[in-house]
């Protein structure tokens, strides 16, 4: 099980790496304006329920990235692992914040949504999508491409 974790950490590590690399090549502007000014990186990692996946990645497509950027949580990467088995239950993403204080209150109010709670209670009408969320705060190293 504890190698198991330490496996899921370095690639969610590697991911994270790899997301921002990514990034910078897709989204020039976005490289750009995170370069102008300190911002906090967000990174989630959730764990659905066995089946679950597909109606948790349904949710971010159609409803909750779109809520995200109403309340101004900028998404920067969306992905999930390529080897099994967490290809089969997990989706890493990453938000860029202007400040941990400002991800603080953007969280508040996100939950606080009234277009989010519906979402939120019709997307788990058949069980829950979500068994568990892991959210680390991160500041870019003095050598990364996004700062």
């Amino acid at each position: 099980m504890l190698k198991n974790t330490w496996a899921m950490a370095g690639i969610a590590a590697a991911i994270f790496v790899a997301g921002f690399s990514l990034g910078s090549v897709l989204q020039p502007a976005s490289v750009l304006h995170a370069q102008m000014g300190k911002h906090v990186f967000e990174l989630r990692t959730y764990t659905a329920p066995e089946g679950k996946l597909s109606e948790l990645n349904a949710r971010f497509r159609n409803h909750t990235t779109r809520i995200f950027n109403k309340h101004g949580m900028k998404s920067v990467v969306y992905m999930t692992p390529q080897d099994a088995p967490d290809s089969q239950n997990t989706l890493i993403y990453v938000l860029e914040h202007p400040s941990r204080e400002a991800a603080k209150k953007a969280w508040a109010d996100f939950q606080a949504d009234p277009e989010w709670q519906k979402v939120s209670t019709e997307s788990q009408v058949n069980g829950r999508i979500v068994s568990k969320v892991v959210s680390v705060f991160a500041d870019p190293t003095d050598y990364s491409p996004m700062k």
